[in-house]
Formats: C-alpha cells, sequence, structure tokens
C-alpha cells in the first residue's frame, strides 16, 4: 500500500502549464520538489496539506492510497 497522486493529471487538464510554472506560479514552491512528487516521492502530510490548499481542493481529491 503506498500514497498516490493526481498532480500531474492537474496540471495537465485544469491547467495546461509545464511542471516549472505549475510549481512556481500555481503551488508558489520550488520546480525541483515538485518535480520529485510528480516523479514518485511521497510529498510529507504539511505538503499534501499545502498543495491541497493552494488548489482549493480537500486533500482525498488529490492523494489517496493505492492497495
Amino acid at each position: 500500500m503506498g500514497v498516490k497522486h493526481r498532480l500531474k493529471e492537474i496540471r495537465m487538464k485544469e491547467y495546461m502549464m509545464k511542471q516549472k510554472e505549475f510549481a512556481e506560479r500555481v503551488l508558489e514552491m520550488d520546480y525541483r520538489k515538485y518535480n520529485n512528487y510528480e516523479n514518485g516521492t511521497t510529498p510529507s502530510g504539511e505538503a499534501m496539506l499545502y498543495i491541497a490548499k493552494k488548489l482549493k481542493r480537500p486533500v482525498e481529491e488529490i492523494f489517496y492510497l493505492e492497495d
């Protein structure tokens, strides 16, 4: 079981931005850190809450447990 996310799906479908632009303009975070998340690093609980707040969504809409 692990934490998965819909970050790339949200970025591509709703914002239509490249990773760097999305990280810096929408999430206001370092591009390299965001790139790590999109490529498999699990964000901390604090980072998940921050991202959900920036995207104005419940955490569960972005992050989920995979069996």
